[in-house]
């Protein structure tokens, strides 16, 4: 399973980087592709640290940072897709599908990790 999930990140990441360099240039698209790279990269890379946490806390912690990043990305999908043509939307619904299923597997981990140090 922390396979399958770590292959999910990677390929939300680079699933994003493809349908960012599609986007017309703009100054608001320019700013939110450098943005969504980010956030989406971070998830995948912050998971890997979480798979090395030191206590229940300290994973709980790094899974924190991957829903946020997780939720960055999400809305900066949102944002990208009210900004574009239709041509790009398959691609873009795609992306957003991946992302909310990822939010709540990650919402999921976080509750569960809480409710199991308590």
């Amino acid at each position: 399973m922390r396979k399958q999930i770590e292959i999910r990140l990677i390929n939300l990441a680079l699933s994003i980087d493809a349908m960012t360099k599609s986007l017309k240039n703009s100054y608001l698209t320019q700013h939110l592709t450098s943005q969504i790279i980010r956030s989406s990269t971070s998830a995948a890379l912050n998971y890997g640290e979480a798979q090395a946490a030191e206590s229940k806390k300290d994973f709980i912690h790094k899974t924190s940072l991957v829903l946020k990043e997780l939720r960055e990305t999400k809305i900066s999908l949102n944002l990208l897709m009210a900004s574009v043509r239709a041509e790009n939307m398959n691609t873009f619904e795609t992306c957003q599908e991946e992302c909310d299923q990822l939010v709540a597997i990650f919402y999921k981990t976080v509750h569960s990790a809480r409710q199991n140090i308590k």
